[in-house]
């Protein structure tokens, strides 16, 4: 149980639970787009600022109300323009927020939990175990540190997050609903207003919330694919043995039906020697035939005490030429911030315990 002051948190809710918070406690529904847009578009946190709430309001909400932000523990700026954060809660977990910074956009990478329970063998954050799910205020507060930091706030600033994805510490897809509502601040046109196309949810593979996803909000989609056979990646991603990679691509099909050139987009790190050979390539060029699929090749980020090595240069190059003349579309992520533990979970493991509660949360969620 987390111990939480008593004051309600206004960054835990998207627009329609704000207008519940407000109505409840006597006040007109409207108020809580005048205080999203203070908060997500102009970056005031201080309910004194806020110029067009009545006096007697924000004297109201500074006895009921808060908007409660993480500390920032470390700031990071890699030597290529990438941006780490360190960011502690308060229950004094520490999570990860990145913004990769390209010439036509800029990209934050949010964290949706603490830790993983996932336990992909690969990952950084896996050796950390998994401690709790991220309340929304949590999710989305990374995003307004982000910006606070980059200057989005300032008068006549430029935007600079202009995507996100769900695809920091943790597993997005098991932490559904906070994930749901932090996304809907995302699009919000009162708060940060970004394009369905521009948020994207990374998930290893929770079929069932899949299906749930692409009931509940349009959002582009990340698979997180690394193997094309279901003996290898049940060895690299583990949630394999219950969604196996056939059970995977049906859920994928399912989620692009009826949808006007929406498509998947598979991620896959490239080990040394474990899934970068040149038949490890023709396989997904198989495996992704007729899928309206663009597949996101990832130099395996090396931490300590990891088994994995990166793949060579020239094994990567002769890999996309397979998918590029099999017809994928094809995009090799250049690694990025590699001064500043750019390895999601390799900061935040350093700062805090490794927790030990992977198999209990693994059984409540039925793996």
């Amino acid at each position: 149980m987390i111990n939480y002051p008593e004051k309600q948190n206004l960054l835990d809710f998207d627009l329609d639970g704000l207008k519940a918070f407000f109505q409840e406690n006597g006040e007109k529904a409207f108020r809580a787009t005048q205080i999203i847009k203070w908060v997500y578009q102009r970056g005031v946190i201080d309910f004194d600022e806020m110029s067009d709430l009545s006096k007697s309001l924000r004297i109201k909400l500074k006895d009921i109300a808060e908007i409660r932000l993480p500390e920032v523990v470390v700031d990071q700026k890699s030597t290529d323009g990438t941006h780490k954060w360190l960011l502690k809660l308060a229950d004094g977990n520490c999570i990860e927020t990145v913004f990769i910074p390209q010439m036509s956009r800029g990209t934050l990478c949010v964290s949706s939990q603490v830790g993983c329970v996932l336990n992909c063998s690969f990952c950084s954050t896996a050796k950390q175990g998994f401690n709790r799910n991220l309340s929304v205020g949590e999710i989305i507060s990374q995003v307004w540190v982000a910006a606070k930091t980059l200057g989005q706030y300032e008068p006549d600033a430029a935007r600079a997050i202009t995507n996100v994805v769900m695809m920091g510490m943790g597993e997005p897809l098991l932490n559904f609903d906070a994930v749901i509502k932090a996304m809907r601040l995302m699009m919000d046109d009162n708060a940060y207003g970004l394009s369905r196309r521009r948020v994207t949810v990374s998930t290893a593979g929770v079929v069932p919330a899949m299906d749930e996803l692409s009931k509940t909000i349009s959002v582009s989609l990340a698979v997180s694919l690394h193997a094309t056979n279901d003996e290898l990646r049940n060895e690299l991603v583990p949630l394999n043995k219950k969604y196996p990679i056939k059970e995977l691509l049906a859920a994928c099909n399912r989620y692009v039906e009826g949808e006007f050139k929406r498509h998947i987009t598979f991620e896959y790190i490239m080990i040394d020697a474990v899934n970068d050979r040149p038949e490890d390539a023709r396989a997904l060029v198989k495996l992704l035939k007729g899928m309206s699929a663009k597949v996101n090749l990832i130099p395996f980020n090396p931490y300590p005490n990891t088994q994995y090595k990166t793949s060579t240069q020239e094994a990567q190059d002769r890999f996309t030429k397979i998918l590029t003349d099999g017809g994928l579309i094809t995009v090799t992520r250049r690694t990025r911030g590699e001064d500043i533990d750019a390895a999601c979970g390799q900061l935040a493991g350093k700062v805090q315990d490794k927790t030990k509660r992977s198999i209990r949360y693994m059984k409540s969620v039925g793996g």
